[in-house]
C-alpha cells in the first residue's frame, strides 16, 4: 500500500455529506415519531366505536406493520443503492417518507367514513416503513464511507444523534400542538383536527431534506469500488457486488452477529421512543404532557452522550462499548421499571434516564459497527438487510409486544424481561464479531484526514496490525482466496 493509495478526505465535503444525509435522518425520525407520541389520539381518531383496549392494539399494530415492510425495503434499496449509488437511493427515500406522512395527515378519521379507514392508514405506514427500509443503513454506509477511518464512530453516530434529536422533536411539536390547539379551542381541539399538524408540517420539512440531499456528492469509496470492475469473476468475493441471495450466502455470520446487536439496540431504543409514552400513560396514568417533556429531556440527554460515547469507542475499541451497553440494560432495567410504579415526577425522569443510558451507548454504535461488518461493494445492502430484518422483527414490534406482554401476563415488568433477553443475546455476538475500531472498511482503502497521516500508514504498514492490504483494492486485483471475512 502506498499514501497515494490511500482516501484523503476533502473536511468541506464530508462537513456536506454529514449535513444531508443527517438532517434526512433527523426528518425520517420525526416523521416516525409523532405517531408513537400520538397513539393514544390516533386511537380515537382511527378506531371510534372500538374497545379501548383493542383499538389501541390495532393502532400500535399500524406501527409495527410499517416495521413489516422494512426488510422488503431494505432488500431492495440496499442492492440498488451498491448499483446505482448511495446519493440517488437516499433522495428517493427522503421524498417517499415526505410524502406518505403529509397523506397520513389527510386522512379523514373513522367518524367521518368508518373504521375501513385503518387501511390506507396502513398502507400509508407500510410506505413508510419501506422508506425507512432503504434510510438509515443508506445514511450510515454513506457517512462511514466519507468519514476518516480513526473517527467513523464519531460521524456515524451524529446520525443517531439526529435521529433522537427529530424523535425529540417529534414530541416537542405534539406537546405544542396539543397545549396551543386546547388553549384555543378547547378539550376536544386535539381529535377534531389538531393531531395533523405535526404530520402536516412534515411536507416543508422534506422539501428541506430533498433539496439539500439533491446537492450531497457520492461516496468517494462507492466511487472508488466502481472504479475497479468488481462483478469480475476473478475478483475475491468481498470485492463483488452481490445480488440478495449471495449476500446472505457469503456474509451470514455477520448478518447473525449484526440481527444480535441491533435486536438489542432496537427493542431497547423503541420501548423509550415510541411505547414509553403508551406505557406511563395507560398502565400508570401519567398525564400526556409530563411523558411528553419527560421524553423530549431524555432524548436530548441521549443526543449530548452518543457522540460522547461514540468517540470513546473510536478510542478503546466498539466491543467495549456493546459489553456496556448489554450489562447496563440487564442491570438497570428493572430499577427502572420499579420506579415508573412509584408515580412521582421524579421517579419518571429517573426511570427514563435508566432506560436510555445503555440505550445511548447502543446507539453510539450502531451506524459503524453495521457498516463495518460489511465490504464496499455489497455494504449498502448488506446493511439495508441486517438491520431492517433485525429492526422489524424485534424493534418495531417492540410497542405491540410490550402492551399484549402487559394485558396478558398483568406484569408491569414484563417489557423490561423482553429487552433483556435480546440484551443477553447481544452479548453472545460481542463475543464473536472482531475489532472493527481504527480499521479500514473492508473491501476499501484507508480513508485518513491528511496526506501526513496517509504516509505515516503507509510507512509504517507492517508493524501496524489494524492494516490488512489483502482486504483493499489496490493497484493490482486481488484474486480469488486473497482474503476472508
Amino acid at each position: 500500500m502506498r499514501a497515494e493509495d490511500c482516501i484523503v478526505v476533502d473536511r468541506k465535503e464530508l462537513r456536506k455529506a454529514q449535513l444531508g444525509a443527517g438532517v434526512g435522518n433527523f426528518i425520517e425520525w420525526y416523521d416516525i415519531g409523532i405517531y408513537g407520541y400520538l397513539a393514544v389520539t390516533m386511537t380515537s381518531v382511527f378506531t371510534e366505536g372500538m374497545d379501548e383496549s383493542l383499538g389501541l392494539l390495532v393502532t400500535l399494530l399500524g406501527f409495527a406493520v410499517s416495521f413489516i415492510v422494512r426488510p422488503l425495503g431494505g432488500m431492495i434499496l440496499g442492492p440498488l443503492g451498491d448499483k446505482i449509488g448511495r446519493q440517488k437511493v437516499l433522495f428517493f427515500t427522503m421524498a417517499l417518507m415526505a410524502g406518505a406522512t403529509t397523506l397520513i395527515g389527510l386522512l379523514p378519521s373513522a367518524g367521518q367514513v368508518g373504521l375501513w379507514i385503518i387501511i390506507p392508514l396502513y398502507l400509508l405506514k407500510m410506505l413508510q416503513g419501506f422508506s425507512t427500509g432503504g434510510e438509515f443503513s443508506g445514511a450510515s454506509t454513506y457517512v462511514a464511507e466519507f468519514s476518516p477511518d480513526s473517527r467513523r464512530g464519531f460521524w456515524t453516530a451524529l446520525l443517531n444523534a439526529g435521529s433522537m434529536l427529530g424523535f425529540a422533536f417529534g414530541a416537542a411539536v405534539v406537546a405544542l400542538t396539543s397545549a396551543a390547539v386546547t388553549s384555543a379551542w378547547g378539550e376536544g381541539a386535539m381529535l377534531a383536527g389538531g393531531w395533523r399538524i405535526p404530520f402536516l408540517l412534515a411536507l416543508p420539512l422534506g422539501i428541506v431534506a430533498i433539496v439539500m440531499r439533491s446537492r450531497i456528492p457520492e461516496s468517494p469509496s462507492f466511487e472508488a469500488a466502481q472504479e475497479h470492475g468488481e462483478s469480475e469473476s476473478e475478483l475475491d468475493p468481498i470485492f463483488v457486488r452481490h445480488d440478495l441471495k449471495n449476500i446472505f450466502r457469503h456474509y451470514w455470520p455477520q448478518i447473525l452477529i449484526g440481527c444480535a446487536l441491533i435486536a438489542a439496540d432496537g427493542t431497547s431504543q423503541y420501548m423509550l421512543t415510541s411505547y414509553m409514552p403508551t406505557y406511563l400513560e395507560t398502565q400508570l396514568g401519567a398525564p400526556a404532557a409530563h411523558t411528553a417533556v419527560a421524553a423530549v429531556t431524555v432524548l436530548l440527554l441521549q443526543v449530548v452522550l452518543i457522540p460522547l460515547v461514540a468517540t470513546w469507542s473510536d478510542k478503546i475499541g466498539r466491543r467495549p462499548m456493546y459489553r456496556i451497553a448489554t450489562i447496563g440494560n440487564l442491570v438497570l432495567l428493572l430499577p427502572a421499571f420499579w420506579l415508573m410504579q412509584q408515580g412521582t415526577l421524579a421517579s419518571l425522569y429517573l426511570a427514563l434516564f435508566l432506560v436510555a443510558l445503555p440505550s445511548a451507548f447502543f446507539l453510539a454504535m450502531t451506524g459503524a459497527v453495521m457498516s463495518e461488518l460489511f465490504p464496499t461493494a455489497s455494504r449498502y445492502g448488506g446493511v439495508g438487510v441486517t438491520h431492517n430484518l433485525a429492526i422489524s422483527i424485534f424493534g418495531g414490534t417492540t410497542p405491540l409486544v410490550g402492551q399484549l406482554l402487559v394485558q396478558l401476563t398483568g406484569n408491569p415488568y414484563a417489557p423490561a424481561y423482553y429487552i433483556m433477553f435480546f440484551s443477553v443475546l447481544a452479548l453472545i455476538a460481542v463475543a464473536m464479531m472482531r475489532e472493527t475500531a481504527q480499521r479500514p472498511l473492508l473491501g476499501s482503502v484507508p480513508v485518513v484526514s491528511s496526506r501526513a497521516e496517509a504516509e505515516r500508514l503507509a510507512g509504517g504498514q507492517d508493524e501496524d496490525d489494524r492494516i490488512d492490504t489483502s482486504t483493499m483494492l489496490l493497484g493490482e486485483e486481488p484474486k480469488v482466496g486473497a482474503s476472508s471475512i
